[in-house]
């Protein structure tokens, strides 16, 4: 375990340790219980929020040999120590396969799911199909798929997992058990990745825990992959992580430098905000990761102009002195002229993956904002 990646090291088992997802959660585990197993399932939902993970616990749940149904507090878990679940675990099951359509999106490749779902388990009760990314299979392989789930074997049950539920076919749609996944909330990865800290016996902020939450984007793998990181880079040091490092590390681009921008913009005063801006990227900010900031930024500003309680959710990787200070912002800041900036940052931020200047996008962004008409 010891090698493995911390997303990977810590991947829920049991559906008890799944976050954020507890209506789905309740649901399979009845369904587990009292033996409403459906044929074909549909997971849907942004990145990194437990659909295949959740796809394996269900896979384990509808073939563990020591499965308890209600009214025990347990119903519906699989035990995780049978044989059947062993095998799936540990990757060895012929019966759970897992198929990425990114790569296998042809017709051929699912006329061969069609003829393996033929056959009965050679081990497990149920013979479990995993397609992951299912929006990237093609049209002729769409239809092939369909014909399976019209008439699927009673031994079979397929899971399809997808980001993009808008670009699969509506007749699979409707033979599958929908099921939305939400993102995660501030709060729930802020204590996930605690936990995680705590038993990798690792010394961290809070702080620097809710600099990791804020720029996950609500999916937890994404927040693991980042602490991954600082991790790796601090291994063997004993010093606690700050805040600042994990910035540093991750190229986090300061709320300070952020704040102090906004007040330029708000004043008018482009030769300074020039000034900063190149200030800052001399010091090695990147520039794509500003101007993503910023953007962000700019938006709560907005948003708190229109409605001010709406702080804690717009914000809540801040401190109560930055929260503040973001407030204030919004109260004195012109609603024209920070539509106007947000709009021009947008088109910024276009603009410098084709620019051979790369700030030059953000500089003439500043001269947008603060001299409407030049």
């Amino acid at each position: 375990m010891a090698n493995l990646v911390l997303y990977r090291k810590y991947r829920p088992q049991s559906f008890s340790e799944v976050v954020g997802q507890a209506h789905i959660v309740r649901t399979l585990k009845n369904a587990v219980a009292g033996n409403l197993i459906s044929h074909a399932y549909l997971f849907c939902g942004p990145r990194g929020c437990g659909k295949t993970t959740l796809a394996r616990i269900l896979a384990k749940a509808v073939n563990c040999k020591n499965i308890k149904k209600a009214p025990d507090d347990k119903a519906g878990e699989p035990c995780n120590a049978c044989a059947s679940c062993l095998e799936i675990n540990q990757g060895r099951s012929l019966d759970f396969l897992e198929i990425d359509a990114a790569s296998n999106r042809g017709i051929d490749e699912m006329r061969e799911l069609r003829e393996g779902a033929r056959f009965a388990p050679t081990t497990l009760a149920y013979k479990v199909f995993v397609i992951d990314e299912a929006h990237q299979l093609t049209k002729d392989a769409s239809n092939a798929l369909l014909k399976t789930l019209e008439e699927p074997p009673s031994h079979a049950i397929f899971i399809l997992a997808t980001t993009e539920t808008s670009k699969m076919i509506s007749t699979i749609v409707s033979r599958c058990q929908r099921f939305d996944f939400l993102k995660l909330t501030h709060s729930q990865i802020l204590a996930c990745l605690a936990d995680i800290s705590k038993k990798e016996d690792t010394l961290i902020e809070e702080a620097a825990l809710r600099v990791i939450a804020s720029h996950s984007g609500g999916a937890l793998r994404d927040a693991e992959s980042l602490l991954d990181r600082v991790f790796t880079f601090h291994a063997g040091k004993k010093e606690e992580i700050t805040a600042k490092a994990v910035q540093e590390i991750l190229g986090i681009v300061d709320i300070e430098i952020l704040s102090r921008f906004a007040d330029l913009l708000s004043q008018k005063k482009a030769s300074e905000a020039v000034e900063f801006l190149n200030a800052n990227l001399e010091r090695g900010m990147d520039p794509q990761e500003f101007a993503k900031n910023i953007l962000s930024y700019l938006r709560q500003i907005i948003i708190l102009k229109i409605s001010p309680a709406m702080q804690e959710t717009l914000a809540p990787g801040l401190t109560q002195e930055q929260r503040e200070t973001l407030g204030k912002q919004a109260e004195n800041t012109d609603m024209k002229l920070a539509t106007r900036a947000l709009k021009s940052f947008m088109d910024a931020e276009q603009q410098m993956r084709y620019a051979d200047i790369v700030q030059l996008p953000l500089e003439l962004a500043i001269i947008d904002t603060c001299i409407p008409n030049s």
